[in-house]
């Protein structure tokens, strides 16, 4: 993937989701000194994009003022419809408390562990003996979705189909026609899955779905078709970008990689810092429900905010040497998983897999390192970010 310079942040806005960019953080620099509630042409509208790491925590917080209906009219929505990221207040606690036993509670069970190990076993087994990989392909890009598809209850054999759903999801900005195609597929697809696991619930997260009630009430097939499309695009695909980063960071930062090599109970550290250095999803939009200022600026009621997550995790006033990868680091906590209300449901999950993962591979390939005859992959990405490719020798 051929990558440019951009000069303005709203060029890189305008290059799309998943546009070939290496380095976003030096413009956001620029734009914490000098313009930290910058003016862009946003996703379709006028908007204001927080910089600094006080705006966005505040923004995130506060979900009077700062409303998820954005998130539920457009953009994404458009896709997989009206789902708890696009609800505020009463609604979305209900929803979020209906959903979240759905996927929370299964990072604690003793099998799910087991089995998110086994299914890296499974695709580490294909290329161990070879002394070579590319990890993106070989393992990234396949292990969150095979992690989810097995807990839903659906056909292993469908997971590069599923996974490809996820991915072009997240193309509706660039796309369209291509997202709504994956959206309207997947639907097609869980259809009579629904209503076979509502005749007859077995122990999946499907079953839980469409058995739960709140205050008596349950979800409905259309709600559980949204809810599902947002699993398969935030959980697998963002999981999918967390454990690529991790491992792009580690392997880019020799010090590092040698001490966790050494150290596997140090991964933990690493995935930590992954998220503050490489926040696998850097934007979410919100929409201001009344008149606000933030550092000194007048975001009017109406106006669509983009809240950059990623240019605040690489705040100066509140992290150290921000562009540093430190696994040692102290001080502020990142909020790469959002904060307040909104804070991800399925933050705990994610840990989890990525941790077993990259344990797996660093327990199985011994000498993990980068293939210094291949052609090397870079980061990548303005909404979602990860590496390209990841090209490893071992012994």
């Amino acid at each position: 993937m051929t990558q440019r310079p951009f000069q303005t942040i709203d060029e890189m806005m305008a290059a799309g989701p998943n546009a070939a960019i290496e380095d976003p953080y030096s413009l956001y620099a620029r734009a914490r000194r000098e313009t930290p509630v910058l003016e862009v042409a946003g996703f379709g509208s006028p908007a204001r994009f927080l910089m600094r790491f006080e705006d966005v925590q505040s923004a995130l917080r506060d979900w009077e003022t700062f409303s998820s209906v954005s998130n539920g009219e457009r953009g994404i929505a458009i896709v997989i419809g009206r789902t708890i990221i696009g609800m505020d207040g009463r609604e979305h606690l209900r929803n979020r408390a209906l959903v979240t036993p759905a996927v929370a509670p299964r990072a604690l069970r003793g099998d799910f562990p087991a089995m998110v190990r086994r299914i890296a076993d499974e695709l580490i087994d294909r290329f161990a003996g070879k002394g070579s990989a590319e990890l993106v392909r070989n393992f990234t890009y396949l292990f969150p979705i095979r992690v989810f598809v097995e807990p839903l209850g659906l056909p292993a054999a469908d997971i590069e189909r599923f996974h490809n759903w996820a991915i072009d999801l997240t193309q509706v900005a660039n796309d369209p026609p291509r997202g709504l195609a994956a959206s309207a597929a997947i639907r097609e697809y869980l259809k009579p899955i629904i209503a076979a696991k509502r005749s007859e619930p077995a122990d999946d997260i499907i079953s839980t779905l469409v058995t739960s009630e709140v205050e008596g009430e349950r979800l409905g097939d259309e709600h559980i078709a949204n809810f599902l499309c947002l699993l398969i695009m935030a959980g697998a695909e963002t999981t999918y970008h967390l454990i690529g980063s991790t491992l792009y960071a580690l392997l880019t930062h020799g010090a590092a990689l040698e001490e966790v090599r050494a150290h596997r109970d140090r991964i933990p550290l690493a995935v930590a810092e992954t998220l503050r250095w490489e926040s696998p999803v850097q934007v979410v939009t919100r929409e201001a429900q009344a008149d606000v200022e933030m550092s000194g600026v007048l975001i009017k009621k109406g106006t669509d905010v983009v809240i950059g997550i990623g240019s605040a995790n690489r705040d100066e006033s509140q992290f150290e040497d921000p562009d540093r990868f430190d696994l040692h680091r102290e001080g502020a906590e990142h909020i790469a998983f959002g904060f307040g209300r909104h804070y991800c449901a399925g933050s705990r999950l994610a840990l989890l897999e990525a941790e077993i993962g990259l344990g797996a591979l660093f327990e199985r390939l011994p000498n993990l390192r980068m293939d210094e005859g291949a052609e090397p992959g870079n980061m990548s990405g303005f909404a979602f970010r990860s590496p390209t490719s990841l090209p490893v020798v071992f012994d």
